[in-house]
């Protein structure tokens, strides 16, 4: 994604929000409730921030009622943008490790309940 245009999609209300609050694994419905974000409007920023390539379907863990739920957890840790020589965005990606840890948190805790 090109500089200009991940600052659009990061200049749009909510994104930032969501991506701060998906450290975590967390479903559309969570982030809806946390952020105070109307359900709808959750689904297309999620949708938007996946399609920058920020924001990754994580899992689809079973619900209490037996429903599969898609949960989301951002890509990226940092985005530095820099206007001094022109235009500049990096994106500081999650690390592979964080990852790893991550999934193994989430299978230890799924083994607990």
């Amino acid at each position: 994604m090109v500089g200009d245009d991940l600052i659009t999609v990061l200049g749009n209300k909510y994104n930032t929000d969501i991506l701060t609050a998906t450290g975590d694994a967390k479903s559309a419905q969570d982030l809806s409730e946390e952020l105070d974000v109307p359900i709808a409007t959750c689904y297309r920023r999620i949708n938007e921030l996946e399609e920058a390539n920020l924001l990754e379907l994580h899992d689809r863990p079973l619900s209490e009622e037996h429903r599969r739920v898609k949960v989301y957890r951002r890509k990226v840790d940092g985005v530095d943008v820099d206007f001094r020589d022109g235009l500049t965005v990096e994106v500081e990606e999650r690390s592979a490790v964080k990852n790893r840890l991550d999934d193994v948190w989430r299978d230890l805790s799924a083994r607990g309940d």
